[in-house]
């Protein structure tokens, strides 16, 4: 039984019974608490089913699901707003559908079609929009996915795949109001020529080992480092990278192992209007820790849908030699998060376009 059908979304009945039954938890931190309803859709046969929004509920997946054994999958964050009752809101999801696809194309699944990502991504948040967290920094944290669905053992790309998408209430990611990141020297996220442009699950189980023995020399984070020669900054583990130097902020150019961040791009957009010199360059690692050395790089910060906008407070050599910032939370820093959040959760000019209005659904 379902109950209707809003942006070409399947509203299944059991869903609207699973969101009347559901209460917010009082107490949310980022990613575990789950809305009680999710997207679902299948391909098979060179096309798309049905997209629909069901209640939330475990997999079943054969033992030979291609995903598991050849990591064919991609996925996207994204995030809702209702702060201060003012939304709900998207930003930006159009930026998020056309990277979803250009993952899709590299990792040799099928496109999901532009409208499609839209209208689940939409449905979802206003059947949602209850349970969206409406203080500043908090948000619904939106969880696009697709994985390869085939099951047998023959090393070929899947015919068969499923697209859903969850979402999560959340508060900030980082507890703590900035981080301490160490630079990683040795291992390797992603080489030129492979898939570190696409936001696919491999080139973050690339990065947890070093985050693991980072974390036990007392730091939050890793900044990754080029594959080839090992000077140059590329980003951190799901994370871009800015540096402050005087009244302007660079950041590393794009290269084929590096995501283009939505929020890195939308810092730079926005940043030009605000009147910030932007640089986009290599950045050699000695070059930028002589310049914090010598106060000549004042404040760093890392970016990413998650985390927002946080300061990074020290960076660190395995060595052991520290090179704290002069400024933690410098006011370039503290400029750009601002203007970023007011952007994101309604409370400012959105002189861009870039924040999407939403009814929420009744039911």
């Amino acid at each position: 039984m379902t109950s209707n059908t809003i942006n070409n979304v399947v509203v299944d009945h059991g869903a609207i019974e699973a969101l009347k039954s559901f209460s917010l938890p009082a107490d949310i931190s980022f990613g575990k608490a789950l809305t009680p309803v999710m997207i679902e859709a299948d391909y098979d046969n060179g096309k798309w089913g049905e997209f629909k929004l069901v209640p939330y509920r475990s997999l079943n997946i054969d033992p030979t699901c291609k995903v598991l054994h050849y990591g064919q999958e991609i996925f996207e964050g994204m995030k809702g707003y209702n702060t201060k009752g003012a939304g709900p809101f998207l930003f930006r999801p159009d930026q998020n559908a056309e990277r979803f696809n250009l993952s899709a194309l590299r990792m040799a699944m099928p496109e999901v079609p532009i409208n499609d990502f839209l209208g689940s991504v939409e449905t979802l948040t206003s059947y949602c929009a209850d349970f969206i967290p409406v203080n500043s920094g908090e948000s619904l944290y939106i969880r696009p996915f697709m994985y390869a669905s085939e099951s047998n053992l023959g090393i070929k790309p899947s015919e068969k795949f499923k697209f859903l998408v969850v979402a999560s209430p959340s508060a900030a990611y980082f507890s703590s109001g900035s981080v301490k990141v160490l630079v990683e020297e040795d291992a390797v996220r992603a080489c030129p020529g492979g898939v570190g442009a696409a936001k696919t699950g491999g080139n973050y189980a690339a990065s947890l080992l070093s985050m693991i023995e980072a974390k036990k020399k007392g730091f939050h984070q890793v900044l990754w480092l080029d594959a080839l020669k090992k000077e140059y900054i590329e980003e951190m583990s799901g994370m871009n990278f800015f540096a402050v130097y005087g009244g302007e902020i660079r950041t590393p150019s794009l290269t084929s192992t590096i995501l283009n961040g939505i929020t890195r791009k939308s810092i730079i957009e926005m940043a030009k209007h605000l009147g910030v010199k932007v640089v986009e360059q290599e950045m050699k690692i000695m070059d930028l820790l002589e310049d914090i050395k010598s106060g000549k790089c004042s404040e760093c910060f890392a970016c990413g849908t998650a985390v927002i906008i946080t300061p990074i407070d020290t960076l660190g050599l395995a060595n052991g030699e520290l090179f704290p910032l002069g400024q933690n939370y410098g006011p370039t820093t503290k400029k750009l998060r601002e203007a970023l959040l007011n952007l994101q959760e309604g409370t400012g000019e959105d002189p861009f376009g870039w924040r999407i209005k939403l009814e929420a659904a009744s039911y």
